[in-house]
């Protein structure tokens, strides 16, 4: 899996500290577990052993997979993104065209998947809107086909923030 993950630096920082935080104390609490279990003898019966082995996988496997998504990384520098069509990292007001109120506009930044919050507007661009919106310009109409349905917008602006 060679594909290029493309994220912002704070995003590259964040998972770079949650790397971090997994190998230097996750890593170590959980092997103190396994140790603490293993001392309560016999291994083939001990639902607590088990219980430290199963976090102790699924922690390296976690740890395996943010070591890769950061060896793929390529850090974006928001001043070099153009706004003439939506790219990754531009942000975008959508006007609902079904609607008819002006609280019908919306606003999305376009993020990888590693940095989607949908909380804080940023959504994938590996999403149905995402991928909708990737190449389009201002004045496009986008139909968009989602679990729920269809969305209909249209593109008001294109910029950075």
């Amino acid at each position: 899996m060679s594909d290029r993950i493309y994220l912002t630096k704070s995003g590259y920082d964040r998972l770079r500290e949650e790397l971090n935080v997994m190998k230097n104390d996750t890593r170590k609490d959980v092997l103190e577990k396994i140790a603490e279990a293993r001392s309560h003898g016999d291994l083939s019966e001990n639902a607590e052993y088990e219980a430290a082995r199963e976090e102790q996988s699924q922690l390296e496997n976690r740890i395996g997979e943010l070591e890769s998504k950061l060896s793929r990384a390529t850090i974006l520098d928001p001043r070099q993104i153009r706004t003439d069509r939506v790219y990754i990292l531009t942000s975008v007001k959508l006007r609902n065209l079904v609607a008819e109120e002006e609280e019908d506009v919306v606003e999305y930044t376009l993020v990888s998947s590693e940095e989607a919050d949908t909380d804080q507007g940023k959504i994938s661009v590996r999403s149905p809107v995402g991928r909708s919106l990737i190449g389009k310009i201002v004045g496009d109409r986008v139909r968009i086909s989602v679990p729920k349905g269809e969305l209909h917008y249209e593109i008001l602006e294109i910029f950075v923030k």
